[in-house]
This record gives C-alpha cells, structure tokens and sequence, in this order.
C-alpha cells in the first residue's frame, strides 16, 4: 500500500466484534432542533427529539466507548479541521452553493455569507442545514421575496441532515478501503458529499482507498447504506438486500471489492422491504466471535444468496442458498453454528424490542456490547449468553430508528481468529 495518511493510520474494518481502535460518530445539534412535527416524517425520524437530553445521552454513549480503549472521532470536528483548508472549504461550498440549490438570485449572497463564518459556525450549518431565514438583512436580496418567508414557509439553501447521527449508513470502511454510499432517500444524498469532502481534503484521511461509490455521479437504482455492510472475517462481507439497499449497488460493490482482492466472498441477505427492517443490522448484529443476535421474524425467512469473483461476464457468480441465512454465515467463518440470542419476551415485546433496536448492537472487543437500556428482556438473554452489555439511554437517539451499530462508522477495527 502506497504511503498515505490513511494507510500510516491503519484504517480498515476487518471483523464485527475485533477490538475496535477508532470509530466516527456524529452528535446531535442544530440539525435535530429543526425536526418538527410537520418535516420529521420527510426527515425520516418518527418524532421530534428533546435535543438536550440526546446531546448528553449521546456524549455519555462517547464516554463508554473511550473507557474501553476506541478513539472516538466527531463529524462537526472533522468537518471544522477539513474546512481550515482554503480548497477544502471552496471544494464543499462550490458543490454545495448552486443555481439548482438555492435558486439564481441567492448563491452570491449565501457564499458571501458563509464563507466568512468562522469553521465551526460553518460546519455547524452544513450539518444543521441554513434556511432563508438564517441570512442576515446584509445578505437578503430581493430575490428572497420568491421564498415566501412571510407566509410561514421554511425554505433551506442547505437542508438539515439529522441522519448524519447514524454515520454507519454515509461510507463503510469494509476490509482496508471505503465505500461512499449512494443513500436510498433524497433527504440523505448530501451525506455522502460531507464525506467525500473529508476523505479527499482531512490530513488523517488523506489517501483513503475507494472501493466503489461517488456522491458526484448519479447512481440510479444502485444505491446502498452502511447498515447493511458488515465485513465479518475471513475474507466474507455480509450485505442485506434490504429497504435501502438494491441489487444493482450489491453487485457492484462485490465486483469492485473481488477485483481489488478486498474479499472472497459477499452473502447476501434477501429481506422484506420494511421500515421496521430497513437494513440488516436491525434484525441482526454480532456480539461475539461466534454469538449474533437477532429478531427470528425477519431473519428465519432471509433468502440467502452468495457471490463469488468470476472469470467472465459481470465478475460475479452467483449462488442460491439452500440453509438458513445464520447457517450460511457459520459455514463461511468456519465456525461450525452461531450461538443466536432471539429478541426477548413475549409477542409484543420482541416487536417492540426490535423496534427499539434490540438486535442493533456494536461491539467494543469480543464479548462486549453497547447497547440501549430499554431493551430489557434481549439484555437479559445477552448477559446470560456470556455476553458484556453496556447500556445506554435510547429513549431520545432511537428516534430515527437506530442504536449503537446505526451511530459508528468504524475506522480502525481489527480482525479476529475463528
């Protein structure tokens, strides 16, 4: 590998439940006090969050994370630090700023006015998106009448991201290089581009191998999100086929990773197009080397499929599994059979349970979990599995429908023996 920053950093994810050395989280903020009842539905969260007490829910999950050895990295800093570099910062808002965006009369105006914000200001409204509203009476032309502000109409020049908390779904570092994911809702498709932005201009990222995606091309119907990725071992990627991830980004991505020697084998996970089942690390995440858990309902009726590199045509062959989805994945670690912990308590509680992401785990080292409070009964059976939980409050950060594997982009994780 060449000498770059990334490569003297070591980034790479190289198994589930390996000791993880570095980990991207983005906090709540600005972006999460513009939900409302009226646009969280657009947003793609189910409620409004009480902001404050995310805020310190989510900087207490930080704190557990860094007790047990992981280097914790936040969007806002990154972004901060990328955009003191002058082409960085004119790279993001020459993309961001356009005709298209926020119409012909307003881009000399809004670039005027954002870049002499200072960094963090600056960062602060590419994630929490900038309304016309927010221009000061220096940067209002007339133009702004066409947006209609005294009617009560919220236009956004950059719209909000609160998404951004799940930073597993933007990129996925899977084996030694990344992915920049092309995301299944328009209110995610700036995500990726703050991303890119990182990964081309930040001095710790400098460098990074892309295995496949680019915000700045028109991906169609190929589109994927990080929480369906797990790169488990053993040469084998693990990929739902899911809500939000399509056939035509698997096999690309499987083609890109098999022509690079990133990866053997990529098992797919054929699931139900559901909210309750957005990606496969809602139904199913590892704890351990040899434990997974999972919500049965969706899991049991997973059609399985695996693609391997092939010598003509697409570069893939594909193969129709006969077992079990978890069957599958034991015989391609090598592992014999998963030791499965199913959603606990009753009929009602297991879909609450799932719901409120009690098979959404990220694990610290083998063997320990983080993972919400409220899910009591799957907590139970984990800890009776042998399994470590750390628990931390879900009753605002699940809102969006995510827990602790939705909140990490893992950067450094290492591999493990099976």
């Amino acid at each position: 590998m060449t000498d770059t920053a990334a490569a003297r950093a070591g980034y790479g994810v190289h198994s589930e439940v390996g000791k993880l050395r570095k980990v991207l989280v983005c906090a709540p903020g600005l972006a999460h006090n513009r939900l409302t009842p009226s646009n969280c539905d657009d947003l793609l969260f189910d409620d409004v969050l009480w902001v404050e007490r995310a805020q310190r829910d989510h900087f207490d999950f930080i704190t557990k994370m860094r007790e047990r050895g992981a280097e914790v990295v936040e969007l806002h800093d990154l972004l901060t630090e990328m955009l003191a570099i002058g082409e960085a910062k004119a790279w993001l808002l020459d993309r961001k700023i356009t005709a298209n965006e926020v119409g012909l009369g307003l881009v000399s105006q809004t670039r005027a006015f954002l870049d002499g914000l200072e960094h963090r200001e600056l960062a602060r409204y590419l994630v929490g998106g900038l309304s016309t509203a927010d221009l000061p009476g220096d940067f209002r032309p007339a133009y702004i009448a066409l947006a209609r502000e005294h009617t009560g109409v919220r236009e956004y020049l950059m719209p909000p991201l609160p998404n951004t908390l799940y930073t597993r779904d933007t990129t996925c570092w899977i084996y030694g290089g990344v992915t920049l994911n092309p995301l299944y809702w328009p209110a995610r498709h700036d995500e990726t581009l703050l991303m890119k932005a990182i990964y081309t201009f930040h001095p710790d990222f400098t460098g990074a191998r892309i295995w496949w995606g680019d915000p700045e091309q028109d991906w169609g119907l190929a589109t994927l999100e990080g929480g369906d990725v797990m790169p488990v071992g053993n040469g084998v990627v693990l990929i739902g086929m899911s809500e939000r991830s399509s056939r035509q980004a698997i096999s690309q991505v499987a083609a890109a990773l098999f022509a690079n020697g990133a990866a053997e084998r990529v098992i797919v996970a054929g699931m139900p197009k559901l909210r309750a089942a957005m990606h496969l690390d809602t139904v199913f995440t590892f704890a351990d080397r040899d434990c997974a858990t999972i919500y049965p309902d969706i899991v049991n009726d997973i059609h399985t499929f695996s693609l391997r590199p092939a010598g003509t045509g697409a570069g893939v062959d594909v193969t129709v599994e006969r077992q079990p989805f978890v069957d599958v994945v034991a015989e391609a670690l090598g592992i014999g059979k998963l030791r499965i912990v199913e959603t606990g308590g009753d009929v009602y509680a297991t879909d609450r349970q799932q719901w409120d992401s009690g098979n959404n785990l990220v694990a610290l080292e083998p063997g320990v979990v983080v993972a919400y409070d409220r899910n009591t009964h799957t907590n139970t059976l984990l800890r009776k599995a042998g399994i470590e939980v750390i628990t931390i409050v879900g009753a605002e950060l699940g809102r969006g429908r995510g827990g602790g594997h939705c909140m990490t982009c893992p950067l450094i994780r290492d591999a493990v023996d099976f």
